[in-house]
């Protein structure tokens, strides 16, 4: 008789996304704005079992910016904490705000480790040709990309820009967002099977490596999902503020640790920060 430990597992990536591109201290007093609070989120995280962070900066109205300078004082202060224990993935994300072109203009100035890449922002019908040659570039750069699918007919858009050339060969790791469209954007776990069902239609020498996030309090929910299934996460208070009992969590490391114990649970062991670089296709 076998039990978990026979299981051939990959390790699983936690990424936390701690604060996103909307909320402030007056969402919750532990939503990190600041470098300091950034950095002191990311080391609790990383204790939690994350290996990744998913970074994003403010302006001095505590609005999304992607400017290149916040950027970088919010890295120095992540690297300070955590060193190379972190894999530091800035967002390129709009936000209603941004251009492809501005976007893309952050990344090629910043050159960051890792930076998720929404194809619905960055791949608008008619600027196939631009992104072919930016992520033909960030490829080249070793940047390492996610990207961002917010529904089953973007991995299909995926799909068929990646036979085309448009996504280049080399290091690429899926977001599959869960509940973005739903109502109330809470999502439950069998909205991630409309797009494992759709990434089934792809050759199989095409298929990625994937991972979800969710909204709402079923976020562990949705990851032990994921996990079961061979996929990764991230969780964080992005798209989420709720432990799996229905209480508010304290901060972000009391909703990794939560899918952490998620993982344990199934016998799925956690990627560090060094085995997610390789996973994600680092050099």
């Amino acid at each position: 008789m076998s039990d978990t430990q026979d299981v051939d597992w990959t390790p699983l990536i936690l990424a936390v996304a701690p604060n996103g591109a909307r909320k402030t201290q007056a969402d919750h007093p532990a939503v990190p704005i600041s470098p300091a609070e950034i950095a002191a989120t990311a080391a609790a995280a990383r204790a939690a079992g994350a290996a990744m962070i998913h970074l994003h900066v403010r302006d001095a109205d505590l609005k999304h910016s992607l400017d290149v300078g916040a950027y970088r004082e919010a890295t120095a202060a992540v690297r300070e904490a955590v060193g190379e224990e972190m894999i530091i993935q800035v967002t390129s994300e709009a936000v209603g705000i941004f251009t492809p072109e501005q976007q893309m203009a952050m990344v090629r100035e910043l050159r960051p480790e890792a930076v998720s890449l929404a194809i619905r922002e960055l791949v608008p019908e008619g600027g196939e040709e631009a992104a072919r040659e930016f992520l033909a570039w960030t490829v080249g750069a070793g940047i390492l990309p996610q990207y961002i699918l917010y529904a089953a007919e973007d991995v299909a858009r995926f799909g068929r820009l990646q036979a085309e050339g448009v996504i280049p060969p080399g290091p690429a790791f899926l977001l599959f967002v869960l509940g973005r469209y739903t109502a109330g954007q809470r999502s439950v776990p069998n909205d991630l099977l409309a797009f494992l069902s759709e990434m089934e239609a792809w050759p199989e020498a095409a298929r990625l490596p994937w991972a979800i996030c969710a909204f709402g309090p079923k976020e562990t929910a949705c990851v032990t999902a994921a996990a079961t299934l061979g996929g990764h996460a991230r969780v964080g208070f992005e798209n989420n503020l709720f432990l799996p009992d229905g209480r508010e969590a304290r901060d972000n490391a009391e909703l990794v640790a939560a899918s952490a114990a998620a993982a344990a649970a199934i016998g799925r062991p956690l990627a560090d920060a060094a085995t997610a670089r390789r996973l994600m296709g680092a050099a």
